[in-house]
């Protein structure tokens, strides 16, 4: 069962083939196995508490109850949604200790459809920067080369996938943070749109919004099964979606005939690596072979990482200005710079920013006019020195923040559309690539069928690391 789909293993685990504590004794002794070396889970329950949670699924299921779709099947959540009872960090020395008295939103939803919540993945500190290492549990190295980075800032439940410790992951993605991790570890990543899973508790749920919650998988299917768990209206949300996530669980299949893409290699000033663009360019006649029609095309977007720098900050500021007062000594600089960089802004300065994602908004629907779907590179590069914080220079061209070799997934992020990540093939060092899918408004079912259709035009998600 090490890399059975979560939904074949759901279907053991219903049928009685395999009994929770069967399921829960193989997860603890693959996470044994494999993670003293990578380092994905950070938290975990002593093995007693674990197999007891496994116990009380497994009589639960002979009562003959109505069982949610996850039921019985153990998960690890991110290091940045609060776990009841099971430590907290946000991969910050600040909250080393904490452990919280509630959960937040995703993990009810996870619980109340049966999810075994076992521990916690790693992130980096504050889920800031796509490299996932901090102060407290060290470095995630990734499943394909250990000398690598996992990406990030899901880089733990990346890799956690990747190594068969489990079959389901949720992350976070304010500029990638679900994409970035799953391109690099050979994973799928969904950032649905904006609202489609509701997030709670949040400090700011209106004004410079730019994160969300979504899922992760080793394929397009679980991604969705995952989706339909996580995605739901909730009042505590402003913005949350009203419509039924049942959708989600429909078979993915779709006739795209003459349905017309656009593909951009850089959205015309990115510097890529090319070892990624070849990877990628590498699909574009599969793409055909599924029935698009394949163009080069792309919305203007000049300007939206200036925008996204501007409104992240603004969220930095409010987040965290209190915490940089009172506990400089504990923060790692980039995100010290990042606090102290919205703190600077003025008010003309965040509303410029919204300006300029609005009028840039109006550019990529006038794109969606002529093309279903934008598909691009997810990252610029492939997967780099677990000891290099980030990355500096792409092909030549310097890059002057920590923030600019993600700007493939960022710029992305400002818009709120639905994006996943999907595994399109290997560099000639042996390292994953992803390639982006980028939908219409709310169109997060399309995204997922373009992506299921390509996954099994590819089959790299099949692929498993020498582990």
């Amino acid at each position: 069962m090490t890399y059975a789909t979560a939904r074949a293993q759901l279907k053991q685990l219903a049928s009685g083939t395999v009994s929770s504590r069967e399921a829960m004794a193989l997860c603890l002794s693959r996470i044994e196995q494999c993670n003293p070396n990578i380092n994905a889970v950070c938290t975990l329950l002593p093995e007693e508490d674990a197999l007891h949670l496994a116990d009380k699924a497994d009589e639960h299921r002979s009562s003959g109850s109505t069982l949610g779709p996850l039921y019985g099947l153990p998960m690890a959540v991110k290091d940045l949604s609060e776990t009841r009872g099971i430590r907290t960090t946000m991969g910050s020395r600040i909250f080393a200790d904490n452990i919280p008295d509630r959960d937040s939103l995703l993990v009810q939803r996870l619980k109340n459809a049966g999810a075994l919540i076992i521990g916690k993945t790693n992130t980096p500190e504050f889920g800031t920067g796509s490299n996932t290492y901090n102060d407290i549990f060290g470095s995630t190295k990734n499943p394909y080369n250990l000398t690598k980075t996992a990406g990030g800032s899901s880089g733990g439940a990346a890799a956690a996938l990747a190594s068969g410790m489990f079959a389901l992951a949720d992350g976070s993605d304010m500029g990638g943070s679900l994409r970035n991790p799953a391109a690099f570890c050979n994973v799928v990543g969904f950032r649905p749109s904006m609202g489609r899973v509701p997030h709670w508790p949040a400090a700011m749920s209106w004004q410079t919004r730019l994160g969300i919650e979504g899922p992760m998988a080793r394929n397009v299917e679980d991604c969705a099964l995952l989706l339909s768990v996580l995605a739901g209206p909730d009042e505590r949300d402003p913005l949350s979606i009203q419509e039924d996530p049942a959708v989600f669980r429909q078979p993915l299949g779709y006739d795209f005939q003459n349905c017309k893409i656009g593909w951009t290699a850089d959205l015309g000033f990115l510097p890529v690596e090319k070892e990624v663009l070849n990877v990628c360019e590498a699909t574009l006649g599969l793409w055909g072979d599924c029935g698009f029609e394949v163009e080069q095309a792309h919305p203007d977007l000049t300007g939206a990482m200036n925008a996204f720098k501007v409104l992240r900050a603004s969220y930095y500021a409010q987040f965290g200005g209190t915490l940089l007062k009172d506990h400089r000594a504990l923060m790692k600089d980039t995100v010290i710079e990042n606090i102290e960089a919205g703190l600077a802004l003025k008010g003309t300065d965040i509303t410029a920013a919204d300006a300029s994602r609005t009028s840039l908004y109006a550019n990529f629907l006038e794109f969606f006019d002529t093309y279903e779907f934008l598909i691009l590179p997810t990252t610029q590069v492939q997967p780099f020195d677990v000891t290099t914080e980030w990355v500096t220079e792409i092909e030549g061209h310097k890059l002057s923040s920590y923030l600019d070799w993600m700007s493939s997934c960022c710029i992305i992020s400002l818009f709120g559309l639905p994006a996943i990540s999907v595994p399109c093939g290997f560099t000639r060092e042996g390292l994953p690539v992803g390639i982006q899918i980028v939908g219409k408004p709310r169109a997060d079912l399309a995204v997922l069928r373009a992506a299921y259709a390509l996954e099994q035009a590819i089959g790299a998600d099949t692929i498993r690391p020498n582990l």
